[in-house]
C-alpha cells in the first residue's frame, strides 16, 4: 500500500528492551471532494500513526511539515480509553520512505528546490549527488 501526507511533528526514535530501535512519526492526508448536488466542497484530513523499523538514521530527516511517499502496510490499534470507551488507531507499519519536499527549515537547497530522495530497506540517503 502507498500513502502520501505531511508529517505532524517531528519523528522520534524509540529504543526497546530488546535494543531494537523504531521511528515513529505521524502524517496528515488531506483531501476534498464535491457531493453530487452541492456545489462547495468538502476537506477531511486523515491522521495516521507509522512505524520504521529498518534504518533509525533516517529520524533527522523527518521534521514536521515535510512531505513523504511511504510504502508498507496499514493496520489497526484498538484500545480502551479512560472511561472504558473503546478508541483505535490507524498504524502504518512502513517498508519504504521517499521524501518529496521539505520545508524551509529542514531544506538543504538555498534554491528552493524541494528534495527528492529515497531510502530503500538497506541503504542510507545519500547526499553526494551531482546536481
Amino acid at each position: 500500500m502507498e500513502i502520501i501526507g505531511r508529517l505532524t511533528a517531528d519523528a522520534k526514535v524509540n529504543t526497546l528492551k530488546d535494543e531494537r530501535q523504531v521511528v515513529n512519526f505521524g502524517i496528515a492526508m488531506n483531501d476534498f471532494y464535491r457531493t453530487k448536488n452541492s456545489e462547495q466542497g468538502k476537506k477531511i484530513t486523515t491522521y495516521v500513526q507509522c512505524a520504521y523499523w529498518i534504518n533509525s538514521n533516517i529520524a533527522e530527516r523527518l521534521t514536521k511539515g515535510t512531505m513523504v511517499e511511504l510504502f508498507g502496510r496499514i493496520g489497526v490499534n484498538a484500545y480502551s480509553g479512560i472511561n472504558g470507551e473503546a478508541k483505535a488507531t490507524l498504524i502504518f507499519h512502513v517498508n519504504n520512505i521517499k521524501i518529496h519536499g521539505a520545508t524551509k527549515a529542514n531544506n538543504h537547497s538555498s534554491t528552493g528546490e524541494t528534495e527528492n530522495t529515497e531510502t530503500t530497506n538497506n541503504t542510507e540517503a545519500k547526499d553526494d549527488l551531482p546536481f
